[in-house]
């Protein structure tokens, strides 16, 4: 059973789209200023064994109108920055997007997670000439995108295989190492942005290309 059903060519070509206007503005911002607002954009269809575990651990039915409706991340983005305000320069540049709207944001970098996760979630709902769940024509498909940099990927990475991959025997300790960890990689962040900063705000023009 394909748990999209008939909507799986709507995702797959919302997913392409939003890839492509991603890519397009962060191609234009580097011709313009000669920096990359990013420097990885991921993105994929969320597998069916994933979505079938999480509509079930959600107690919805296992159908496609729940996988589109009742979770929204079936289509998910990951952006990868170097620096914090690199972040919420996407975010205004997502805003903007044609056909796009914002259904809601979480700002898990200025409202840490408990446990130190740090990230800038989107929900975003994207018109698509196809019929939706609700039956709407052209539709309307949600799209899930995370921001976060380098730092926090790979902070998340780990903390995802501790808690998704292996059994351990002393999480506690490991949390709290995490944790630790997460503060001062977030403290790092907050100090490569500062230095940036200040290296723009003293540049000099350079001559002859040096």
């Amino acid at each position: 059973m394909d748990i999209y059903g008939k909507y799986r060519e709507a995702l797959e070509a919302v997913m392409a789209r939003t890839a492509e206007q991603i890519e397009a503005y962060g191609a234009a911002e580097q011709e313009k200023t000669g920096e990359m607002l990013y420097e990885h954009l991921r993105y994929r269809l969320k597998s069916e064994e994933s979505m079938e575990a999480k509509l079930r651990l959600r107690g919805l039915p296992l159908t496609a109108e729940s996988a589109l409706r009742g979770v929204r991340d079936a289509v998910g983005f990951r952006i990868v920055c170097r620096f914090v305000d690199d972040i919420y320069e996407n975010i205004e540049h997502i805003r903007a997007l044609p056909g796009v709207t914002v259904a809601e944001e979480k700002d898990y970098i200025r409202r840490v997670k408990p446990n130190g996760y740090r990230s800038y979630h989107m929900i975003l709902e994207a018109e698509a000439p196809y019929e939706d769940a609700l039956g709407r024509d052209p539709g309307r498909f949600y799209v899930e995108v995370q921001l976060r940099t380098i730092a926090m990927d790979s902070w998340a990475a780990l903390e995802h295989e501790m808690r998704y991959k292996h059994e351990v025997d002393n999480p506690e300790l490991i949390g709290r190492e995490l944790k630790r960890c997460a503060d001062e990689l977030a403290s790092c962040d907050l100090s490569m942005q500062t230095i940036r900063n200040l290296i723009r705000s003293h540049a000099k023009p350079a001559v002859n290309g040096r």
